[in-house]
């Protein structure tokens, strides 16, 4: 059967049943799992649950056949310029919610140009465009004008803003954006009111169909994620992997990411229910390069130095360095504007001299050869 939309595929799955499920897969459905070439969700259930955290090396061990296969010994580095901490948005856990009494910046385009100036100084091609969640009538018309200002400078430009419709991202794929990523939070509709108390945020369904809207505007890339410490980690990301199922059946032609992002401290201090370690860390980025060996999967320095260095060759192909999470955080640092703080404070180059020493080519220019 071919669903509309993500929401109605996903309305077949109740969370609290996949979680029972994950937490009932043994070390048989483990071995089944890893024996496979060709994986479905139901494998990776059986790679995220409990039961495989006593297979981490061998799954590891096919992590890094399977990356070192398809991508060789690249990894995509970008940055993320933050536009704006203007947000309309009440969300329980992020430093930029509304109601949080903190300077709020709009980067005007001769701010942006100070920010581009120090960019290119590091030697950064890739942009990540992010910004808060501001759904005021001209906010989307920033972000064209934004792009059209950018794009002589870049050889990509990857946006993370507020869902927007369909017209609104074939405009910004016209203008250059050729990569859209949008994250649930979590799956579980039953408690997401309880982390988005209002705004438009709070629409689970729109937000869930953002990236059918970003596929059928004909954008390139799409990503997609849960912010993991809000529910249970494991079936969120369970989720995730439904999620993506889904969109690679039903839009052949666009390529997809996954985002692994935890929670960090932020202003507001909120501490999550469900926090991940390092280990169900490690083993969500064994599971989701196990499940699908061409996915592109994110990292940012949301992430420690150590923990960077770890997982670098199990399956990571991207990650961020010397990110400011601030609008005009290179230029001039401006941390009480901060979404949420950093933990890999290497800068680009130090980034970049590690990932050389390990024998790593870092494309820093041109995109294409990446592919």
């Amino acid at each position: 059967m071919l669903y509309t939309t993500a929401y109605e595929f996903l309305k077949r799955f109740d969370f609290d049943e996949v979680k029972r499920n994950i937490y009932a897969q043994t070390p048989a459905d483990v071995e089944r799992a890893l024996a496979h070439t060709h994986r479905t969700v139901e494998d990776f259930l059986a790679l995220v649950s409990p039961a495989a955290e006593a297979y981490l090396e061998p799954m590891a061990h096919e992590a890094r056949r399977l990356t070192v296969e398809r991508f060789g010994r690249t990894m995509q580095l970008y940055l993320p310029l933050y536009l704006s901490n203007i947000c309309s948005n009440s969300c329980v856990y992020c430093g930029f919610s509304v109601e949080h009494k903190i300077h709020r910046r709009r980067l005007t385009l001769a701010e942006i140009d100070r920010e581009v100036e120090a960019i290119l100084q590091l030697g950064f091609r890739h942009l990540l465009l992010v910004s808060g969640e501001d759904h005021g009538l001209r906010s989307w018309q920033y972000y064209l004008d934004v792009v059209k200002h950018l794009r002589p400078h870049f050889a990509q430009l990857s946006l993370e803003v507020q869902p927007l419709d369909t017209e609104q991202y074939a405009a910004l794929g016209l203008a250059g954006i050729s990569n859209v990523c949008v994250y649930q939070e979590t799956y579980n509709e039953a408690r997401y009111p309880e982390y988005h108390p209002a705004g438009k945020k709070a629409d689970f369904r729109y937000r869930l169909e953002t990236p059918d809207r970003i596929a059928q505007a004909g954008i390139e890339k799409i990503g997609i994620g849960a912010l993991l410490g809000l529910e249970d980690w494991r079936t969120d990301s369970a989720f995730t992997a439904l999620h993506l199922s889904y969109l690679k059946r039903r839009y052949r032609l666009a390529r997809y990411s996954v985002s692994l992002p935890r929670l960090r401290p932020a202003v507001g201090g909120y501490n999550p229910a469900c926090p991940i370690d390092d280990k169900g860390m490690l083993q969500l980025i064994l599971a989701f390069r196990l499940l699908d060996q061409h996915l592109d999967i994110s990292l940012s320095t949301r992430e420690s130095e150590a923990f960077r260095n770890h997982v670098l060759t199990l399956g990571v192909t991207s990650m961020s360095a010397g990110s400011h999470t601030e609008p005009g955080g290179y230029a001039e640092q401006h941390e009480e504007l901060e979404q949420f703080t950093i933990n890999d404070a290497r800068s680009p180059e130090e980034f970049a001299q590690y990932l050389q020493s390990m024998g790593y080519e870092p494309v820093w220019k041109d995109w294409d050869s990446w592919l």
